[in-house]
């Protein structure tokens, strides 16, 4: 089985998180998303990509039912 290296946090997204108030919504999130998420972010090879990618994650984070654009049930905000 293969395993993804964990990711480490940037302070940027930390303070991102922080600033939109999502940080509890991040860190409620399962462990796979939060690591897949900040890999998708750092995979970006230009800034524009990067914060396109970390506005896209803190949306989701905000709305609540979404990951990477696909729906996720356990975090819905009825």
């Amino acid at each position: 089985m293969a395993r993804r290296p964990v990711q480490p946090m940037p302070k940027a997204v930390l303070d991102a998180l922080e600033a939109r108030g999502v940080r509890e919504d991040y860190e409620a999130r399962p462990f796979y998303q939060r690591n897949d998420y900040l890999a998708w972010i750092a995979r970006g090879q230009r800034a524009e990509t990067r914060e396109r990618r970390l506005a896209q994650m803190l949306d989701e984070l905000e709305r609540g039912g979404v990951y990477m654009k696909m729906a996720h049930n356990p975090s819905r905000k009825d």
